[in-house]
């Protein structure tokens, strides 16, 4: 079988392979679609801080079960995403539930090789079945399970305020289940291309240009001067990160999705005077993909349009410095292996 490799900073390789054997408790599936996420890009620039190299990518998997090991209720053929993140079971994080941030976490396609290969062999308690989705739609349940764990660790209530910062498809699937979520959304960027895409995709009224207006002065005269209850970021910059603070009301809490190498600080009296609440969501739970799934098959949620680009998986490594230039107007980029 092919895969492809990213070997350092900037190196794409393919290369070939054996087909995979399923070890006890493993199923292996065919690979037929993988999204491109933000974890694949910042590896590929060597700005993932859990990264090592060489890595295959890919953790957005929608695929076929070629395998099911003689496990009966599942289906040779059927098709499946999974939850990629590999716990221990036995930490204090996965003793208390949380097993998106397990002591021992192996993240396909981080800590260990993902799904730029045509087969793979994955634990099979890791399985989410189709459930009647396209392919396209399953491969795009990982990234709004980011959203939805998001969302669901900032307890919005109807009527909250929501200031997420960055539109990229991480952000957009946090909008998207905090709009499920009965809040009113404010988007800021510093890409027109993105929040003219939450205008037209998503129904949010608000956006930003952080780059052109002044964005604090924009959120306070959105809301009146209270500010938003709830900050998300989702951009994983050092700079926005430090500035999200500034949009947050007073009780309000300050949630970080996005992820970056360095420390960050905000002003102690400006944190303190808010009794700021922050808070890191990281990953998702199986609880919160199949919150996603239901509400893509009651066409809550349109996942589809957030694909940009589709590619085929001989033509990834020749596109993939592209996708992060904005002038491209990436969302997210969907590779097909047929």
């Amino acid at each position: 079988m092919k895969f492809l490799s990213c070997q350092e900073p900037g190196k794409l390789e393919y290369g070939t392979a054996t087909d995979p054997i399923p070890q006890e408790g493993h199923v292996i599936i065919k690979v037929k679609h993988i999204g491109v996420c933000g974890t694949d890009l910042h590896a590929y620039e060597g700005t993932q801080p859990y990264f090592t190299y060489p890595r295959i990518l890919g953790h957005e998997i929608a695929g076929e079960l070629a395998d099911n090991n003689g496990i009966t209720d599942l289906k040779v053929g059927e098709a499946v995403t999974i939850v990629p993140y590999f716990s221990c079971g036995h930490c204090i994080a996965c003793r208390s539930g949380a097993f998106n941030c397990c002591v021992s976490i192996k993240v396909f396609g981080v800590h260990i090789d993902g799904g730029m290969q045509e087969y793979i062999s994955v634990p099979a308690n890791s399985l989410v079945k189709g459930e009647g989705l396209s392919l396209q739609e399953l491969a795009l349940t990982e990234p709004l399970a980011i959203g939805a764990h998001a969302v669901q660790r900032a307890a919005i209530s109807p009527g909250n305020t929501v200031v997420v910062c960055g539109a990229g498809a991480i952000g957009l699937g946090i909008m998207e289940m905090a709009r499920l979520a009965g809040a009113t959304i404010i988007a800021i960027d510093v890409n027109e291309r993105r929040l003219e895409f939450c205008r037209e995709k998503t129904g949010v009224t608000h956006t930003i240009h952080a780059g052109r207006t002044n964005a604090v002065e924009a959120v306070s005269d959105i809301t009146s001067g209270d500010m938003s209850a709830i900050v998300f970021d989702a951009t994983g910059n050092l700079q926005a990160i430090e500035k999200g603070l500034q949009y947050l009301a007073h009780s309000g809490k300050y949630i970080l999705v996005g992820l970056q190498k360095q420390a960050f600080s905000f002003s102690h009296p400006e944190f303190h005077k808010r009794e700021t609440t922050l808070m890191s969501s990281r990953n998702a739970l199986r609880k919160d993909f199949e919150a996603v799934v239901l509400a893509i098959r009651n066409k809550k949620i349109d996942p589809a349009s957030f694909i940009t680009h589709t590619v085929q998986f001989s033509e990834v490594a020749n596109n993939f410095e592209s996708w992060l230039k904005p002038e491209s107007g990436v969302i997210k980029p969907m590779v097909r292996f047929d």
